[in-house]
């Protein structure tokens, strides 16, 4: 059910709303202190936010990745990365489950989630697979009535506070003439379990969020939480891919406007040799060419939301809208950073926090690189390099 203009707009300004309680101070202090921001969780869980996505069935909105986009949008200008992370893990990591869970998984697992009473994280990336996903280690061998898992995962954000895991593992061997083939798609508890052990990951940059290695040793899954059929998982995973590229392009988008808004009244108010920075063209010119490319890049991010949304193929237009997002948000950022001139240095202008986050999204969810290995083969028909 698309919305028009003016329901869109009502959107973010109900959004809007939400950020004016929890404003960039309240996000500097969260991430120094690396404390898992839950009062900004409440309140979106309050407003139905998290249930954007959601079939109506369950207690959802029913809309789509367009009108997702818009809150993305405005958390990242409003309050950064932080706040988009707690929203995200609400928006992609449960399609494959709205798309392949059994209906007893969806029927249990997606009113939580949409009330916020639970909270998950997505358990695909390995220390030694790289972007290569068909060479992940984890394997779940089937013993009687269960699975016992044992691998690891890294940079697996919100675990320390998930209570349930998308657990993507192998098990079959990988066969390499179907590479993707073996590997299943487990929902399953996290919270309180035995045979796992998850150790946080200290960074630079995003610590409100927890992200972390998991060690998994004897790790008891079963099969009614298989997502889809057992050896298909890969395929189910993709239902969650295309979106999270699109939400990351959005939410770069939205760091970037949000760097551009501070160094733009920052350029209206400092001033030196007597006069305001902006006034001068080496300033005023690279801040309006950094406007131009955020708003061509969510013109690309908007039309990969609407493929999806329309059920139509979008790799492409996903993989082509993080590219371009991730590049004008984090350009936008290192320009408010070099015009902030010292005081970019000064955590209280908060500028040096965008220019972080944004950088770090042109290396996750996929990095620049791979995205240009998908479309010269996939798009050009170029020989695969890889």
């Amino acid at each position: 059910m698309a919305l028009d203009q003016s329901e869109l707009d009502l959107i973010r300004s109900s959004i809007r709303k939400i950020t004016e309680e929890f404003d960039l101070e309240y996000w500097r202090r969260q991430d120094a202190s690396k404390s898992y921001p839950w009062d900004f969780k409440d309140a979106l869980a309050e407003g139905g936010w998290f249930g954007i996505l959601m079939p109506e069935e369950y207690g959802g909105m029913g809309l789509g990745l367009t009108e997702a986009g818009v809150v993305l949008d405005e958390l990242g200008q409003r309050c950064g990365f932080n706040a988009n992370s707690i929203f995200q893990y609400f928006v992609f990591p449960p399609g494959p489950v709205i798309h392949h869970g059994s209906d007893a998984m969806k029927a249990e697992f997606l009113p939580k989630l949409v009330s916020g009473e639970e909270m998950m994280c997505f358990g695909v990336s390995e220390p030694d697979n790289g972007v290569d996903t068909s060479r992940l280690k984890t394997f779940a061998r089937k013993e009687g009535n269960r699975y016992l898992v044992n691998g690891r995962k890294v940079w697996i954000s919100n675990a320390l506070n998930a209570d349930r895991i998308l657990l993507l593992t192998r098990t079959a061997a990988r066969d390499p003439d179907r590479p993707f083939d073996g590997m299943t798609l487990f929902l399953t508890r996290l919270k309180d379990k035995t045979g796992v052990q998850i150790n946080r990951i200290d960074k630079i940059m995003r610590n409100a969020v927890d992200s972390n290695e998991i060690v998994f040793e004897d790790f008891e899954v079963f099969p009614d939480e298989i997502v889809g059929e057992e050896g298909k998982g890969f395929r189910c995973l993709l239902d969650g891919l295309n979106p999270e590229r699109i939400a990351v392009a959005q939410t770069c988008i939205g760091l970037g406007r949000g760097a551009l808004n501070l160094v733009t009244q920052y350029a209206k108010d400092r001033i030196v040799f007597d006069r305001p920075i902006g006034k001068n063209q080496a300033v005023a010119h690279p801040l309006a060419d950094s406007w131009m490319r955020l708003e061509a890049a969510d013109l690309m991010t908007q039309k990969a939301a609407r493929l999806f949304d329309e059920g139509k193929p979008c790799g492409p237009e996903a993989n082509t809208a993080k590219y371009l997002a991730s590049d004008a948000g984090f350009e936008a950022a290192d320009r408010a950073m070099q015009f902030h001139g010292g005081y970019s240095m000064a955590t209280e202008y908060h500028v040096s926090r965008f220019w972080m986050e944004a950088r770090h999204l042109k290396i996750a969810p996929i990095s620049q690189q791979m995205v240009l290995n998908f479309v010269s083969d996939k798009v050009l028909g170029l020989p695969r390099s890889y």
